[in-house]
């Protein structure tokens, strides 16, 4: 019996999938929109459509309802423009955030019908900034306890809230403490039992926020664990409290940890990988049907899952080029092999 699909993005071999466990892994095939060797930046999709598979790609947004199989690219006014977030709404499928970066100029759209129409956000997004020449939109989250707020983040240019469903964003970042801090990985918003908690990563430093973004509090990671560069983080779908990040020595990094919080970001404990990643833990992602799974992916190609919550893990055989996301549907793909596979 298959766990469901797992999907990694790599820049440079478009989506590769397993419906296996990992046993064996499939290139996409030839002849589609988005090309077999494409770059993919982000993938999303949602816990009620499994199967509908979103991927940001060099040239725009493409959609799967196959769990990856076949890819057609929406048509939208960032066509042809490299797209490094999707972020679908958990709660409502046809809600989607779309951030753009480099090579592209950094802007975020929203469609509230599943990609038929698109509205680009009224924010000033600066075109050049000092650490990646070009901004890339790298975070989004929604708040599972209201629908109408939402955060987005680059690296590097700010940290945004919206407290109208995204019909403005306020600029905020000026209010975190320490250096780089308009340099933003990631955002979870936590509901933490009644206390809602905000939880922002920077390239140094983990913030938390109890009131909606006014005031925070934090770690400088280097400080705390020797290990200077915070890169992803994720929660267990419905998760009230419980949040992991990655931080590593650098990027692409030579090593990463990464690190669990079961009360929201105020303690982080390290959790144990068979062995050391090759680089920088760039993604990791659950699976919304058994939050136990999950799955992360390093800068340079290994890949981690775990059964358990993260307290053991495995390395899978399979080692990939540079990885950018990774998912766990539940959805299981059916797979054909176009060329001979190798199976482990």
């Amino acid at each position: 019996m298959s766990n469901g699909t797992l999907l990694v993005a790599t820049v440079g071999q478009a989506v590769i999938r397993s419906a296996d466990d990992g046993r064996s892994w499939h290139r996409l095939g030839v002849n589609q929109k988005m090309e077999f060797d494409a770059i993919t930046r982000s993938l999303s999709f949602s816990p009620q459509h499994p199967a509908t598979i979103y991927a940001g790609a060099d040239i725009g947004l493409c959609i799967s309802s196959d769990t990856g199989g076949t890819w057609h690219q929406v048509d939208s006014p960032f066509n042809g423009q490299t797209v490094w977030k999707v972020a679908v709404d958990p709660q409502d499928a046809q809600r989607i955030f779309v951030g753009t970066g480099a090579p592209s100029r950094a802007v975020l759209w929203r469609t509230l019908d599943g990609g038929a129409s698109w509205y680009r956000v009224p924010v000033e997004i600066p075109e050049f900034c000092d650490g990646v020449s070009r901004p890339r939109l790298l975070a989004f989250a929604y708040d599972p306890t209201d629908r109408d707020q939402v955060w987005f983040g680059l690296e590097e240019g700010g940290l945004f809230h919206s407290r109208d469903g995204g019909e403005t964003f306020e600029r905020i970042d000026d209010r975190l403490l320490w250096d780089f801090n308009s340099d933003v990985h990631c955002i979870q918003v936590l509901p933490n039992n009644g206390q809602k908690v905000i939880v922002v990563v920077c390239v140094n430093a983990v913030y938390r926020s109890v009131d909606e973004g006014q005031t925070w509090t934090g770690i400088i990671t280097k400080e705390v664990f020797g290990l200077y560069y915070t890169r992803a983080m994720s929660a267990p779908p419905g998760s009230e409290s419980t949040v992991l990040i990655s931080i590593s020595d650098g990027t692409p990094g030579t090593t990463s940890k990464v690190l669990i919080s079961r009360d929201a970001a105020q303690s982080w404990e390290v959790l144990p990988l068979p062995q050391q990643p090759n680089s920088c833990i760039w993604a990791i992602a659950f699976n919304p049907e058994n939050p136990r799974q999950l799955v992360a992916g390093t800068k340079y190609g290994h890949l981690f899952t775990s059964e358990n919550g993260g307290d053991s893990w495995q390395k899978h055989w399979r080692e990939f080029s540079e990885i950018a996301d990774v998912a766990w549907t539940p959805a299981v793909a059916t797979i054909k092999a176009g060329h001979q596979s190798v199976i482990k």
